[in-house]
């Protein structure tokens, strides 16, 4: 049987040079691609067709959740895994709605992922224990009072994210080559959509909730 074909997508270039080594030493798989954005997962996966992906769901210029909705269309034998360093269970919810197969975090260890990827390549669906730990004390505490944080979307979630780094409405304008007025409108929403009130509370929530996002 033939060696597993891998591609891996993710924006730091020490976890792709690493999960590469660590593959490519193992004789049932073969890395033949990474890259540190998500327009060149789609254009590597339509040159080269891995059996698997490994998508990181937070990337530049567009997102792995993006990403892969777009494989699925172009590659659809190429199975995608998501890895994140976010262990909300609704970004595991929202990478398989749109396609994916799997799902990990990047406190997963290695075995784990190599464990991931064998199920995933045999057609199976695996979710990472430390989301599955979470989703079982959620169902303990039957909390539906939080944040609605599963109806964000992509964009939204990239926002968020360049929130936390500090950028203003003007620079993740740039960032995202969208209008301030087109970032004023997604923050008003993500206010909403997490039940916040301004600018502020949302800073608080965000240093909070650090994991979360």
């Amino acid at each position: 049987m033939g060696k597993i074909s891998i591609l891996i997508a993710d924006d730091h270039k020490l976890i792709r040079e690493t999960w590469t080594h660590i593959l490519n030493e193992d004789p049932r798989f073969r890395v033949i691609a990474a890259c540190g954005n998500a327009e060149e997962a789609v254009e590597f996966a339509i040159e080269k067709k891995p059996s698997i992906i490994l998508m990181d769901i937070i990337m530049t210029p567009i997102s792995g959740l993006e990403a892969t909705k777009q494989i699925r269309r172009i590659s659809p034998d190429s199975k995608i895994i998501g890895v994140s360093m976010h262990s909300q269970p609704a970004y595991a919810k929202k990478m398989l709605q749109i396609g994916a197969r799997g799902y990990v975090t990047k406190n997963s260890s290695k075995k784990e992922m190599i464990k991931a990827i064998l199920e995933v390549n045999d057609g199976k669906k695996y979710i990472c224990d430390e989301i599955k730990d979470i989703v079982s004390e959620q169902i303990l505490e039957d909390d539906h009072s939080g944040p609605q944080i599963n109806s964000l979307t992509d964009r939204e979630i990239q926002i968020i994210n360049l929130i936390k780094e500090g950028g203003t409405s003007r620079e993740i304008g740039k960032e995202l080559e969208i209008t301030v007025k087109t970032v004023e409108v997604h923050r008003h929403n993500i206010l909403k959509k997490l039940k916040l009130k301004n600018a502020a509370s949302l800073v608080n929530f965000l240093h909070n909730n650090s994991g979360s996002f």
